[in-house]
C-alpha cells in the first residue's frame, strides 16, 4: 500500500521591522506552524543598521532631521531586500514597529509618512507594553524557552517565572513570566538617554552617581509592578547585554553561537560591565564585536545592565533563593514581529484557532 500523503506544510513569508532608538533591524523569514500549532520561522535574511533615530528626541522631543534622513534611507534599502525575497505588498505580512524615540517625538507624523511612502504599510508606534509582550515572545524562540527555570520552595524545587530584560537605546522592558508574561513594564532609560543625560562629557565620578542614582529611581517605580524577587533566571536581550556577554566570554569577534544562550554569573556579568564603564576610547576601538555605533553609549548601556542586575540579586537574595544565573538571547522583540504575523492556526472545519 502506498504511503498515505502527506498534508502540505503551508509556509509565509513574513518581513518584520524593529525602529528602536539605536538601531533599525529587518528580518525575512518563511513562519508556519509545527504540529502542535507553535509558530516557528526559517530566518532568510537579518540586517542591523546603527542609525541614531533617537539622537537628541530626550533633549528636544523631535526627531532630528539628519537622524530622520539617515533611517529612511534604511528603511528604503530594507523596502528594496522585501522586493528582492519576494514578500508580498500589505501589513498581513510586513510589519514595521517604531519604539521608543517615535513615541516620545512630537513630529514622528514625518518618519510615519516616510515608511507609508517607503514601504507601503503603516508603521506602528507601540506602547512600552506591547513591546514588552513582543521582546517576550521572542525571546521564547530559542532553547530558553524549552527549559523552565526552577527556585527552591518550601516542598522543594519549583517552577519560577522568568525575567526578560529588553535593554535599548531609549526604553528598557521588564517583563515576568512563564509562557507568557504575568507583569511588564517599560522603563524610560537605556543606552542612548542615560549617555545624553549624564555621560555624554564622559565617565566622571559624578556623573556616574547621578546616571546610578536615576536607573534606581525607575528600578523603583518598576518594583511596584514586577516582582524582581520572583524570578528563577534572568534574560537579557538586544544589544548592551551581548556586548556585556562578549566581554565576560574573552570574545574576539561577535559570536551567536557563543553569544546565544550564553549562562554567566552575576559576579561575571557585573565584573564586565564594571570594565566597560570605566573602559577608554582605544579599549572600545580594539573589541571586535562592539559596533562602532555602538561604542559612545556602550557605557550608559552597561550602567544600566548593572543596576538591573544588582538588584535582582538583592531581591532574589533576600527572598532565599539567589539567582544564579544570567543567560543572554539573541532572540528578542524583532523575532515576536515576526512571530505576530504568523498566519493562525486552521481548526478542523476551517475556522481560526
Amino acid at each position: 500500500q502506498p504511503a498515505p500523503a502527506q498534508e502540505a506544510v503551508v509556509m509565509t513569508r513574513v518581513a518584520a521591522i524593529d525602529c528602536g532608538t539605536n538601531t533599525i533591524r529587518l528580518l525575512i523569514a518563511e513562519a508556519d506552524r509545527d504540529q502542535a500549532g507553535r509558530p516557528r520561522l526559517e530566518v532568510l535574511r537579518r540586517r542591523n543598521e546603527i542609525v541614531r533615530l533617537g539622537q537628541g528626541v530626550d533633549r528636544t522631543g523631535m526627531l532630528d532631521p539628519e537622524a530622520l534622513e539617515r533611517t529612511l534611507r534604511v528603511v528604503a534599502a530594507y523596502a528594496a531586500d522585501c522586493d528582492e525575497l519576494g514578500v508580498a505588498p500589505g501589513e498581513a505580512v510586513r510589519r514595521f514597529v517604531a519604539t521608543s524615540a517615535t513615541r516620545d517625538a512630537s513630529n514622528r507624523e514625518d518618519f510615519v509618512a516616510g515608511v507609508r511612502r517607503l514601504l507601503g504599510i503603516e508603521p506602528e508606534v507601540v506602547s512600552g507594553q506591547e513591546e514588552a509582550r513582543l521582546s517576550f515572545s521572542g525571546s521564547l524562540l530559542g532553547a530558553l524557552g524549552a527549559e523552565g527555570a526552577e527556585v527552591q520552595g518550601w516542598a522543594g524545587r519549583v517552577p519560577a517565572p522568568r525575567l526578560v530584560v529588553d535593554l535599548g537605546g531609549g526604553s528598557t522592558e521588564l517583563v515576568l513570566g512563564m509562557d507568557e508574561p504575568s507583569a511588564a513594564i517599560s522603563l524610560d532609560t537605556g543606552s542612548v538617554r542615560i549617555t545624553e543625560r549624564f555621560l555624554s562629557s564622559g565617565v566622571t565620578v559624578g556623573a556616574e552617581a547621578a546616571a546610578r542614582a536615576e536607573v534606581r529611581g525607575l528600578l523603583d517605580d518598576a518594583e511596584r509592578v514586577v516582582d524582581l524577587s520572583a524570578p528563577g533566571r534572568l534574560v537579557g536581550l538586544a544589544g548592551t547585554i551581548t556586548t556585556v556577554t562578549a566581554h565576560a566570554l574573552g570574545l574576539q569577534d561577535f559570536d551567536p553561537q557563543a553569544l546565544n544562550g550564553a549562562e554567566l554569573s552575576p559576579e561575571a556579568v557585573l565584573a564586565s560591565c564594571e570594565a566597560i564603564i570605566h573602559s577608554t576610547a582605544e579599549q572600545r576601538a580594539s573589541w571586535g564585536y562592539l559596533a562602532p555605533g555602538r561604542r559612545d553609549v556602550i557605557a550608559a548601556g552597561a550602567l544600566v545592565w548593572s543596576e538591573v542586575v544588582t538588584r535582582v540579586v538583592e531581591r532574589t537574595t533576600a527572598a532565599g533563593r539567589p539567582l544564579e544565573r544570567v543567560i543572554t538571547s539573541l532572540y528578542d522583540i524583532l523575532d515576536g514581529i515576526a512571530l505576530s504575523l504568523v498566519p493562525a492556526q486552521a481548526g478542523p472545519e476551517g475556522d481560526e484557532v
